[in-house]
């Protein structure tokens, strides 16, 4: 399995002052659905940051999201680990398929993989 990015998501009241401050630092927004904003480094694509006010399709807000090229078997792996799914497999409608799983430290990581 191959490991696309990593993206830390920051729970936030304060998405546009976030958004603000990051592009002193060189970030730029490339996506934002109101309840999730993304930003990223111009020069460095995979260099991104994530604000949620509340995941809108999911049960709780991730501590970090995972790309993968195979996002099916990843789910199929960590079902048979044995690991707590928080959030089931699904295709949304931003074009993303992902599911939610809870870490050993008790964090939750959204694993995803663009359709």
């Amino acid at each position: 399995m191959i490991v696309r990015r990593v993206v830390p998501n920051v729970q936030s009241d304060a998405v546009q002052e976030s958004r603000e401050f990051y592009e002193l630092l060189g970030f730029e927004e490339v996506m934002n659905l109101g309840w999730v904003m993304t930003l990223a480094s111009p020069s460095n694509p995979t260099a991104q940051v994530s604000f949620f006010v509340d995941d809108r399709t999911a049960p709780v807000n991730p501590d970090m999201s995972v790309e993968v090229d195979d996002v099916d078997a990843a789910y199929a792996a960590v079902r048979e680990s044995g690991a707590e799914i928080v959030h089931p497999l699904q295709d949304e409608e931003w074009g993303v398929r992902r599911f939610f799983v809870r870490d050993p430290n008790g964090r939750v990581v959204n694993v995803l993989g663009h359709r």
